[in-house]
């Protein structure tokens, strides 16, 4: 994969939280700039809920999220700078896409002149000038994952925060985005963490992938390491491996 990543931006020291009768427990990692952790897990282990806590909305009530060094709950929304894009990409859907790319910055008062050129540049690296005048309505499933992803890295945020975004995509429009995600978060050094159920994509798309199941956090391994673990038999069975044989 790329260049192996250098300075530490994310950090979680033994995070809890609890939403209703589930449980996160004790939830230990990190990710430095330009690297990519996949974090996989069914339905209902907890994945939305651990980017939620990460993202500063939902609050642990016990342990630290530490973004650049700084409690991410101890500072204020507006002063986060975290990216979060959601499954549904929620695009502003009476605003084109160029204007959906350069919101961050028109809430800045950055001047007009300075916003449209830096869409411009963002739009050309995702290969998406020819459609910055239209909807979100008019553009195909793949089209809107570009804007909402040049959206989430306008504003140059360290982090940046995935919740199972490809899969409504085909999969050669998948594949195109995973090689064009590499390639900009590699070249802003932007941290990213993305959850998904999809093993193929974990481990197609990032450096580590770790293995959520029932709240906990199995393990953080290699990309391609990720079948040839040393994992508990729980997980073994979610990835669908051979139970580990006795002597």
């Amino acid at each position: 994969m790329d260049k192996q990543p250098s300075q530490q931006v994310l950090r979680l020291e033994n995070v809890t939280v609890r939403r209703g009768n589930f449980l996160l427990n004790q939830i230990s990692f990190s990710v430095r700039a330009g690297e990519i952790v996949a974090i996989l897990g069914r339905t209902g282990a907890g994945k939305t809920l651990l980017l939620e806590t990460i993202a500063g909305f939902s609050r642990p009530e016990a342990g630290q999220v530490f973004c650049r060094g700084t409690d991410v709950h101890q500072t204020p929304l507006h002063r986060r700078n975290i990216g979060y894009l959601y499954q549904d990409f929620s695009l502003f859907p009476h605003m084109t896409a160029a204007a959906n790319i350069g919101y961050g910055l028109k809430l800045r008062r950055l001047p007009r002149e300075m916003i449209r050129a830096r869409v411009e540049e963002m739009a050309g690296r995702f290969g998406i000038c020819r459609i910055l005048e239209q909807y979100p309505g008019t553009l195909s499933g793949g089209e809107q994952q570009r804007v909402a992803l040049a959206r989430a890295l306008m504003l140059q945020t360290p982090l940046l925060l995935l919740d199972e975004p490809f899969s409504a995509l085909d999969p050669v429009t998948r594949e195109g985005l995973y090689r064009l995600l590499r390639e900009v978060c590699g070249e802003f050094q932007c941290a990213v963490v993305l959850v998904t159920h999809d093993f193929r994509e974990a481990a197609a798309l990032s450096h580590r992938v770790g293995v959520l199941l029932e709240g906990s956090l199995r393990g953080i391994v290699p990309a391609d390491s990720l079948f040839d673990a040393p994992w508990d038999e729980e997980t073994r069975r979610f990835l669908g491996l051979e139970p580990v044989k006795k002597e």
